[in-house]
């Protein structure tokens, strides 16, 4: 670590006072003027809480379909239409497929100013259970394809307004709606006020563990996570691998093509795919590569994902060790971040992101999360950038679509949580806290907003509706 002559000693309250004898450690920052909490209230003049309710679409705004158009480009065109059929399911689908769109109306609303990592895509959907290295179930966010530095508010009103059209589509009435939407706020208020009443060490290791139902008093769930948690621990790379491969009679292992979700590759494309594996091995922690190279490739093929991650390119690598015994990975394309475009337009110029997309989501997703999927990296196939990460790695998901309406408050008071803690790595937790304040007027403010956003959904997808029957999109549905 370097060192530079003079460091800052607080003053008894909290402002920064007059350089010290001693020495300032790079890295560690001299305490800012004045307690974190207080800055936090002050930024309530940059916007106030209730002004988080506002939401008016902007003047030079692209249509729905305009906006779907453009973001199908660099895509395989061929899976567009599997992209467009998953979007036009329901409007929460096609909220799932529309990060960019909600990005550029976030744009034009107002924030308090305070820079976190974000997830860039926290819809209700994208919070889920994953092993850790010794197979323990964490719960936590599981998607970072659009993570970014930005307003810690976007990756709120996103979660708010997905709550709103999940509730929207399991019958739920609009009372209900907007009570899951205030309970997400509210619960990631108060779990941020928590956090920041922690020791720093504590606060950051704070883990998503079974006490988070009893936390948020989310006990209707009970039992869906029980189930979600029991699936999860079977879903392995040895699952997949006995689901999906076959042995060849000279030894060899290769998968077996289910198109079109799971299909063969030509040679030159998996003979590039393996190949990037040798640059990959260099960006997971060097007391892991030992592991890797007792692994050696069998086959490589095509697996499509996701709702907005369809089109891009995604492959499975079946790997097998001394014993046989599989370990899969996923070598998926990674795009530059769709808020990207739109941050500067709300005064959130973005800084230090690396060149490399793989990269960013790497460090991305490793910044919000405690617990990380070990080996995680990412690599460059022909000349694009990939994120690696292990396949089925005890995966499992509550699809908030699918609760029942009483369920989806919990649901809600779960997901504030955890959103929360993930911010609170790279914002101070005491900063928001204090922007947040003790009362209800944010939770308020952020329901307001998500019934408004989703009815603007509800508007956009019935516009992709019409532009698939019309003949204009091409559509694939049931895929």
């Amino acid at each position: 670590m370097g060192l530079t002559e003079t460091t800052y000693v607080a003053d008894a309250d909290g402002a920064a006072g007059t350089p010290a004898h001693g020495f300032a450690v790079a890295g560690f920052a001299p305490r800012p003027g004045g307690s974190a909490k207080r800055r936090g209230k002050v930024l309530r003049q940059n916007a106030t809480r209730e002004q988080h309710a506002e939401f008016a679409p902007a003047a030079d705004r692209p249509g729905a379909v305009q906006a779907i158009e453009a973001s199908n480009a660099g895509r395989l065109e061929h899976l567009v239409p599997i992209r467009l059929g998953r979007m036009s399911a329901t409007p929460f689908a096609f909220l799932r497929g529309s990060a960019g769109l909600m990005a550029a109306d976030l744009a034009h609303t107002p924030t308090s100013g305070i820079t976190a990592q974000l997830c860039g895509d926290a819809h209700a959907a994208n919070f889920g259970l994953y092993g850790d290295a010794r197979g323990r179930l964490v719960m936590d966010i599981n998607d970072f394809d659009e993570t970014v530095p930005g307003p810690w508010e976007w990756d709120l009103k996103r979660l708010a307004a997905s709550l709103v059209l999940a509730a929207r589509e399991v019958g739920a009435d609009e009372q209900v709606a907007r009570q899951a939407a205030f309970e997400s706020a509210g619960s990631y208020r108060r779990t941020m006020r928590a956090l920041a009443k922690l020791p720093a060490l504590d606060a950051w290791n704070a883990v998503a563990d079974e006490h988070l139902v009893a936390v948020t008093d989310a006990h209707e769930l009970t039992e869906v996570l029980n189930k979600v948690s029991a699936k999860a621990l079977g879903n392995t790379s040895a699952r997949f691998a006995a689901k999906s491969t076959v042995r060849e009679a000279e030894g060899h292992w290769r998968f077996t093509a289910a198109p079109p979700v799971l299909s063969q590759v030509p040679y030159e494309v998996a003979a590039s795919v393996a190949g990037s594996l040798a640059s990959y091995a260099d960006t997971v922690p060097a007391e892991l590569r030992p592991l890797l190279s007792r692994h050696h490739v069998q086959d490589v093929a095509f697996r499509v994902v996701g709702t907005g991650s369809v089109g891009t390119r995604s492959y499975v690598v079946l790997l097998t060790d001394h014993r046989d015994k599989p370990l899969v990975l996923q070598v998926k394309e990674a795009r530059p971040s769709v808020l990207l475009p739109h941050l500067a337009r709300a005064g959130y110029p973005v800084r230090e992101v690396p060149a490399h997309e793989g990269q960013r989501v790497v460090l991305g997703q490793k910044r919000m999360q405690v617990v990380s999927d070990t080996l995680l990296g990412w690599t460059t196939v022909d000349g694009l950038p990939y994120q690696v990460r292990q396949f089925r790695n005890r995966k499992g998901s509550v699809d908030p679509a699918a609760l029942l309406p009483a369920q989806l408050d919990d649901y809600a008071r779960i997901t504030g949580a955890l959103l929360a803690r993930a911010h609170a790595h790279t914002a101070e937790p005491e900063l928001i806290s204090g922007y947040c304040g003790k009362g209800e007027a944010l939770d308020e403010a952020v329901a307001a907003f998500a019934v408004a956003y989703a009815d603007r959904t509800e508007a956009d997808h019935a516009d992709l509706v019409a532009a698939i029957r019309s003949g204009r999109l091409p559509a694939e549905t049931g895929i």
